[in-house]
């Protein structure tokens, strides 16, 4: 995974709170295996409304997503952040997370940006004002700049393993092969009669 230390790029108003992830890829496309090929199902049922914020052709190529609070709540599937990225966001502003979603965010080199409420309003009101305003999200310093919005150095929070995730380009296989002595030698002590893991 590539490291992510600052994305910037314009940004998609979704104003919408609680948006769960059976909203953000349907259940219907749970039957992949594959990791890619998601962004066709993304929002699916609401982009059936040409009106929909991701159907405007001035949103095209944004990688940024603002939207409401609990975003990412539901089923904990990993196909959303997938789905996500496929479509070409690499960060997500919200004022909360589900817990689990926050999680998943990371491994599929999403920023899950925290953002006050009162910051993610003023980032939605601009950027739903000028699809062309930019955003940028600082990774390493954990920071939002909009100009449009008025948004300088507004901290955002991240805890610090994802942190760490990011701005490294790391996944949880490149935190656990990491540790592949240690998990070695560990396997070396256990007895004889408990299985074995496959050395590699």
């Amino acid at each position: 995974m590539d490291p992510v230390t600052r994305v910037t790029g314009r940004a998609v108003p979704l104003d919408r709170g609680d948006v769960d992830t059976d909203q953000i890829i349907p259940a219907p496309w749970m039957k992949r295996v594959e990791r890619t090929g998601y962004a066709d199902g993304l929002f699916e049922k609401w982009r059936a409304d040409p009106s929909f914020v991701l159907n405007r052709p001035e949103r095209s190529g944004a990688t940024i997503l603002v939207t409401g609070p609990n975003f990412g709540c539901g089923s904990s599937r990993e196909h959303a952040p997938w789905a996500l990225r496929d479509h070409g966001f690499r960060a997500i502003v919200a004022p909360s997370f589900a817990d689990i979603f926050r999680g998943n965010l990371p491994n599929s080199g999403l920023v899950p940006a925290e953002a006050a409420p009162d910051v993610v309003a003023a980032l939605m009101r601009a950027t739903t004002d000028d699809p062309a305003a930019t955003v940028t999200v600082d990774v390493a310093s954990r920071t939002l700049d909009c100009p449009a919005a008025g948004v300088r150095a507004e901290p955002f929070s991240l805890d610090d393993s994802a942190h760490h995730r990011l701005v490294n380009g790391l996944d949880e296989i490149d935190l656990t092969l990491a540790l592949a002595d240690r998990i070695a030698a560990h396997e070396r002590t256990r007895p004889a009669w408990l299985p074995k893991g496959r050395s590699t």
